[in-house]
């Protein structure tokens, strides 16, 4: 990716393409319920300008069959991609595939970044999910030290996303300790801003890099990355220093050992930590939640917080069933994510909660098909910033289109579709009222995806990677 080659991740216009005026939906789920015959005219600024149920399609329309509200991945590390299918052979837990990842983060600069980036976004895109909240830490060479090009790392990711089209909020990482007490391990470095002061410095400094998109395609958010990575007094100068508008993630108690070294420091649970901080909050995100006593239940829920629960990831990390209802019950909100993206599919992350729930429980219906829905898309959109995606005038016009006469969906109600299809059924994906995904396939690439298949570009990113040893400072690619 040359400079002149690199897209420019503050233009707003939508990547090649025009707005439709007016879509016709077959049948539309609204809140999760199936209304047949609806049109949805979009205007100029990529919103709903109009719904209107019940009615023909007019002889412009762009006729669609079953339609879903787009998808929210609230949690999102696209450079994990690397490591699906090549960690399953030792065996081990979260600790050594760890090890596996820091090496993988070790082969990146900002053109390999957004050449990966790139590709994982058109994967994340085709299948489904219209949005993505990506948890970013890896902001530096893998020795520390900065790129000539001021955030070339969060340019890089944002200039692939405007690429493929898929809405990204950028969430930025602060990521100061190697765990409690302990210093960054040299593979650790490239994530590093030295204090919490550095983190704030560079984060406005991105904001004013990123400039403002009033259609919401590329926005700024914040993460704190863990209690184990980020001291007290660092997470309650960040509290004070960020605008109360940012949204603000942070994995939360995904190990027990996180619990276990928490309460050895401060004799509190992770969740308890936040608390004390009153860091809690309707604002704040808190990502995997496995690991939970009946107290943190009780506070995440009282402050209306949403947990981001990445189930295909908790399942193959071996992390554990999080208490996902107990949390809904207790007033969370429950939003979900790709994480590593091991697998990329809105559908299987929507059947996994609900699969994990019926183990943990063995009851059945522990989340109904809207609820599930509902997880995926409104939630998923509020933890980012982005509204609630409701599918009413004013809202984002973002749909995507499944396809019913599939083996995995012929014969389902649609508004069961997520308990049935996969990503495998996903026909056309919008985006600000643009088409752009059909039946596996980019359709509104701009000009840097010269192939609209996820998985040429996947391939390609791939074999760059593959054939960069891992290294400390790599002056490659400084240009982007």
């Amino acid at each position: 990716m040359s400079a002149a080659a690199t897209p420019d991740p503050t233009a707003t216009t939508p990547p090649s393409a025009v707005a439709e005026r007016a879509y016709w939906c077959e049948t539309l789920l609204i809140d999760g319920e199936s209304t047949a015959g609806v049109r949805v005219e979009v205007g100029e600024d990529g919103r709903i300008a109009d719904l209107t149920p019940g009615c023909a399609p007019r002889p412009r329309d762009v006729r669609l069959g079953t339609v879903l509200p787009g998808m929210a991945n609230a949690h999102s590390h696209a450079f994990h991609r690397a490591l699906r299918g090549r960690t399953h052979g030792a065996g081990g837990d979260f600790w050594q595939w760890r090890e596996a990842m820091y090496l993988a983060a070790g082969r990146l600069n900002p053109d390999r970044y957004y050449a990966l980036a790139r590709a994982v976004f058109a994967e994340m895109l085709v299948s489904g999910w219209t949005a993505v909240g990506e948890f970013h830490y890896v902001h530096h060479r893998p020795d520390g030290s900065r790129y000539p090009r001021e955030h070339a790392m969060e340019l890089a990711l944002a200039a692939a996303a405007r690429d493929v089209g898929i809405r990204l909020v950028l969430l930025d990482t602060l990521y100061l300790a190697g765990g409690i007490g302990r210093p960054l391990a040299p593979e650790q470095r490239a994530f590093d801003d030295g204090s919490a002061a550095g983190w704030l410095e560079r984060w406005r400094s991105l904001q004013d890099a990123l400039g403002t998109d009033p259609g919401c395609r590329v926005s700024l958010g914040a993460a704190i990355h863990s209690v184990r990575a980020v001291p007290t007094a660092a997470m309650r100068e960040v509290l004070a220093g960020l605008p109360s508008t940012a949204p603000l993630h942070i994995h939360l108690s995904e190990q027990p050992q996180e619990n276990a070294d928490c309460l050895a420091e401060y004799g509190l649970t992770p969740t308890g930590v936040l608390a004390d901080l009153g860091a809690l909050s309707t604002r704040l995100s808190v990502v995997h939640a496995t690991h939970l006593t009946n107290a943190d239940i009780a506070l995440i829920g009282s402050a209306g917080a949403t947990v981001v629960m990445c189930p295909t990831t908790e399942a193959d990390l071996g992390d554990g069933i999080g208490p996902a209802r107990r949390l809904a019950d207790a007033g969370a909100s429950i939003a979900l994510g790709s994480d590593q993206n091991a697998v990329v599919d809105p559908l299987l992350e929507m059947r996994g909660l609900e699969a994990g729930e019926r183990l943990a429980s063995g009851e059945r219906g522990r989340f109904d098909p809207s609820a599930l829905l509902r997880a995926a898309s409104a939630n998923g959109y509020a933890s980012l910033g982005l509204g609630d995606n409701g599918l009413r005038p004013g809202a984002l016009c973002d749909l995507v289109e499944v396809s019913m006469d599939s083996v995995r969906t012929v014969g389902s109600v649609p508004a069961q579709v997520p308990l049935t299809a996969t990503a495998s059924d996903v026909l056309r994906v919008i985006v600000h009222g643009v088409i752009v995904a059909d039946s596996g396939r980019l359709v509104c690439a701009n000009g840097g995806a010269t192939d609209r298949l996820p998985q040429t570009l996947l391939r390609d990113a791939l074999t760059v990677l593959d054939n960069t040893p891992p290294t400390r400072h790599d002056p490659s690619g400084d240009r982007a």
